[in-house]
């Protein structure tokens, strides 16, 4: 909770790679609170008296992955209204802007997005959203331990440096510092 609550505010890209892995987590559990709180969070707490706002904070996301029937496959409404923004925001730099860094970025990384969606079954979703579902199966990976390529490192690498700049821009059009004439 505290850690979405952080990321929310300084990475947007991580904060979604983040409730990701809380939406598996919850998945994984079988939306049972009591088993999430005792055997996921509590040996996470330095301290136990934030047990009961993790305990509400859990429930609330229970309770909205099971009435937007997202119990199997998907992600929450708001994880998926930043997703509409995000790629707003990267068709607004390469279309509408031009932004002459961000579509230097993307000509790289959109061959390995393109070789991810080939290879996945992703192919009803956009650019954005493959690359995070990317970013998301090398944390998966690295976090079961598989080995990563040199090769497969570099295509992730590239949607990486993709997300990074999209982050950046994201936080500054939400604070208005993004002025999309000046590009």
């Amino acid at each position: 909770m505290l850690v979405a609550q952080q990321k929310q505010q300084e990475n947007i890209a991580e904060y979604i790679l983040y409730m990701y892995q809380i939406e598996d987590v919850i998945r994984a559990y079988r939306f049972d609170i009591e088993e999430i709180l005792e055997h996921y969070v509590r040996p996470q707490l330095p301290d136990e008296s934030f047990m009961s706002q993790y305990r509400k904070w859990y429930e609330g996301l229970i309770k909205e992955m099971k009435s937007s029937k997202i119990e199997k496959l998907g992600h929450l409404p708001s994880l998926n209204e930043v997703m509409i923004e995000l790629s707003y925001l990267h068709t607004t730099l390469l279309t509408a802007t031009k932004d002459p860094k961000y579509i230097g970025i993307f000509d790289v990384s959109s061959i390995n997005i393109a070789d991810f969606k080939e290879k996945s079954n992703l192919k009803d979703k956009n650019d954005v959203e493959i690359a995070f579902h990317a970013m998301y199966m090398k944390l998966l990976l690295r976090l079961q331990k598989k080995e990563i390529s040199a090769e497969t490192e570099e295509a992730f690498d590239s949607m990486r440096i993709m997300l990074a700049y999209l982050s950046r821009g994201y936080h500054k059009m939400k604070a208005g510092d993004l002025d999309f004439l000046k590009n």
